[in-house]
């Protein structure tokens, strides 16, 4: 059933509900043997009384002697009753008024109707088809609906309908429901305008099929502009980040090429540095790429893992390859080296001088400074001590350059000593070989470095130290006799000495003068020298005398060494 008909088959537009039953135009009649509605029963809800309507006096048409039920409009059933609200309102006919059921039967005029069609019935306002509002008579006053703009066209027949003109491309501006993205409007306006346009919606649905769909707006260019250049940037982002997230995690490390650009740099090594953390400071210095690089060409080296910490003269922009190279060459190092047996004197003119700093510099903050730079509790306070930081300058490689301070490289090798004397177990072993304090075996560690000449002559040099120290013992009753002790005091290195001299020099670090051990250490003795001190033989040895300056000979009594010092002086004589 169509929206305009009441009736089946293909003729559904016999009757309009705005224009009567005048059949195509308002012109043609029904043909004498055909109801009005089709045939079909009309039903209106909540009536039970039948409408009774006279014959045709002019059209020869059988007049409304069936009942009359008017069916409800419906998209899908041309069947479905139409369902009228409660309250009916009576509905004029001209001449004679028609009332609902409900009211009493009203009989009409059976009398002919001269004009040869339907008079127009009045069904209301379209945008209230049920009849919710009364209905106007057949008067000169009655309003027109189709004189408006909106108004519906009026029924055609098939033959002479035409089809609907495609709509024209046309711009409905921002008033018109465009989007406030590419109209410029805010998102309160859009708001508002659905929130208004709600009802007309609702009213123009039954409609909308007969008018056609409002085009919808195109997008303008800035707009599609914005558009492709978000996505583009969308996409040029997640390749990005996609790409360096392959890089990290398959591709090859950066690297430089080649062995430098020839600006050269000064990089330190702190001790107990790993692959990454020298990686790290490479790179904070320009020498490599990456971390990365550096770690991988460490370990495709066979010695990458033996580069030690310390001062390192390279290059800016260097392959990790070559830096490694580099590194493992001695040409490259420049750190501060300390060797073993070296006085406090002699290590810090040389501080002075890699730092850069004037002379005594490091002497002078030693002095003042000495109970601030990690010495441990048993090193402090003891009397009579020439420096307390002597023994403490442990003998390694030390990362000291221009720019550092001294207390930090003081701070390092006090650190450093300490360290080693903790692992060697200086202060668990003093009192089994005999000694009051870890300090008095550091001393004594110190004479085994300073008289010994060799690796191999330590723990001998210790048990003469141990030997002569007993005071009844029957060579030297107590007293120590070395030249070193006096040469420290005087801060010289000489060999010939004579008796006299020696023993008139008083100073508690002669031991030509005093018994005893000095009050401490007279240099920074080596590790092997510690080992000797803490692990001494046992052979009964009390002299001892080098010939050639590379080797020392041991003998038990002083007539056996008395007859070495007199090849000593034949030797010396001759050459």
């Amino acid at each position: 059933m169509t929206e305009y008909g009441r009736g089946e088959g293909s003729d559904p537009w016999h009757e309009d509900p705005l224009r009567g039953d005048g059949g195509w135009g308002g012109q043609q009649a029904h043909a004498a043997d055909q109801h009005a509605y089709g045939g079909q029963q009309q039903h209106y809800p909540q009536q039970t009384q039948q409408q009774h309507y006279g014959g045709w006096n002019d059209g020869g048409q059988s007049g409304y002697g069936q009942q009359q039920h008017y069916p409800q409009q419906h998209p899908h059933h041309p069947q479905q009753p139409q369902q009228h609200p409660q309250q009916h309102q009576p509905q004029q006919y001209h001449p004679q008024p028609q009332q609902h059921p409900g009211q009493g039967q009203q009989p009409y005029d059976t009398g002919g109707w001269g004009t040869g069609a339907h008079p127009q019935v009045h069904y209301g306002d379209p945008s209230d088809p049920y009849g919710r509002q009364q209905a106007a008579g057949y008067g000169g006053g009655q309003q027109d609906y189709y004189g408006t703009q909106d108004a519906y066209p009026p029924p055609e027949p098939p033959t002479r309908r035409t089809a609907e003109p495609e709509p024209a491309d046309w711009d409905p501006g921002p008033d018109q429901g465009e989007h406030a993205f590419f109209a410029g409007a805010d998102d309160t306006d859009d708001e508002d305008a659905d929130t208004d346009g709600a009802g007309d919606d609702d009213i123009e649905s039954g409609r909308g099929d007969r008018r056609g769909k409002k085009p919808k707006k195109r997008r303008g260019g800035p707009a599609c502009l914005v558009l492709t250049l978000m996505f583009v940037s969308a996409v040029g982002g997640v390749g990005y980040f996609g790409y360096q997230f392959y890089q990290d995690r398959f591709g090859p490390a950066p690297d430089y090429a080649g062995g430098g650009n020839g600006a050269q740099v000064t990089v330190v090594i702190p001790k107990g540095a790993g692959g990454w953390i020298i990686g790290q400071k490479l790179k904070s210095a320009g020498v490599v790429q990456s971390v990365e690089a550096f770690v991988s060409a460490q370990n495709s080296n066979p010695d990458g893992r033996s580069i030690q910490d310390g001062v390192y003269t390279l290059q800016r922009q260097m392959s990790a390859s070559s830096a490694v190279d580099l590194m493992l060459s001695p040409k490259s190092r420049s750190n501060l080296i300390i060797a073993e047996g070296s006085r406090n004197v002699a290590i810090y003119a040389l501080i002075d001088k890699r730092l850069g700093v004037a002379d005594g510099t490091t002497a002078d903050v030693a002095k003042k400074q000495y109970k601030e730079l990690g010495l441990p509790q048993w090193a402090l306070d003891q009397p009579k001590v020439k420096d307390p930081l002597e023994g403490f300058l442990y003998p390694s490689s030390y990362a000291a350059s221009k720019g550092q301070k001294p207390q930090t490289v003081l701070k390092e090798m006090v650190a450093r000593a300490t360290e080693n004397y903790t692992r060697l177990g200086l202060e668990k072993k003093a009192a089994g070989l005999g000694l009051d304090s870890p300090w008095q075996v550091l001393t004594v560690a110190s004479l085994a470095q300073a008289e010994g000449t060799s690796h191999d002559d330590f723990r001998k040099m210790a048990e003469v130290v141990y030997n002569r120290l007993k005071p009844q013992n029957p060579e030297t009753y107590g007293a120590l006799e070395f030249d070193s002790t006096y040469n420290y005091i005087k801060n010289q290195s000489k060999i010939d000495l004579s008796i006299a001299e020696l023993r008139r020099y008083n100073s508690p670090y002669n031991t030509y003068f005093a018994k005893g051990l000095p009050p401490g250490p007279i240099d920074n003795p080596g590790e092997d020298a510690l080992k000797g001190a803490l692990n001494p033989t046992k052979e009964g040895w009390y002299y001892f005398i080098s010939l050639d300056g590379k080797t020392s000979k041991f003998t038990k009594r002083l007539k056996d060494h008395e007859k070495l010092v007199e090849q000593f002086n034949a030797s010396r004589d001759k050459g």
